[in-house]
């Protein structure tokens, strides 16, 4: 059996959004527009890869009783590299996401699928993991993202197309809940036909 089935897992069957419902903060707090939406799954993503392969390689040698607290360590670093890498190459996208890239480190899919996956497995899987799982969120946020913006303000990906405002509800908090809801039945009733 091929590995890529750890890509497409994580990407669909179990989607850290629509399926888990995991990691709603930033979920419904940085999705007020595509882009935003985008630049916040990349960035887990990379952290959710890195961490995935580096706790793979220490699992074997982490005691258990020490195991959380070292895991959480593990990730904070990865996440303190990109918010340097952020603020020294993409100023603009650390200034937008601002506090909710301190906040990976707490996001319960990264150390979800650290104690869940990357420690039982192998490097090769693990980074397959973090890569799928990772997919799945960048993809999720994107779409949330892309119908707030269109709904919100007429546009996509900051590109203008509806004259005039949009329904403010849905760049505000409310609108992202009723998205989430709506997207999230979509997603499952899609996986209950499969």
């Amino acid at each position: 059996m091929s590995k890529w089935h750890f890509v497409t897992d994580g990407f669909v069957k179990n989607n850290p959004t629509f399926v888990l419902v995991l990691g709603m903060c930033p979920t419904l707090a940085t999705t007020t527009s595509a882009m935003n939406g985008l630049e916040m799954g990349l960035a887990t993503m990379f952290v959710l890869i890195l961490s995935n392969i580096v706790i793979s390689l220490i699992a074997p040698m982490v005691p258990d009783k020490v195991r959380i607290p070292v895991y959480i360590t593990v990730i904070a670093t990865f996440v303190t590299v990109l918010q340097l890498l952020m603020q020294a190459f993409t100023p603009s996208v650390y200034e937008t996401l601002g506090l909710f890239i301190p906040l990976i480190v707490v996001n319960c899919i990264v150390l979800g699928r650290a104690e869940g996956f990357a420690n039982k497995h192998g490097v090769g899987e693990s980074a397959l993991d973090g890569l799928g799982v990772g997919l799945g969120f960048t993809a999720s946020l994107t779409v949330i993202g892309i119908v707030r913006e269109i709904l919100g303000s007429g546009s996509l990906f900051g590109w203008k197309f509806i004259a005039g405002d949009g329904i403010l509800a849905f760049v505000m908090a409310p609108g992202a809940f009723l998205v989430l809801g709506f997207l999230m039945v979509l997603f499952n009733k899609y996986l209950a036909k499969k």
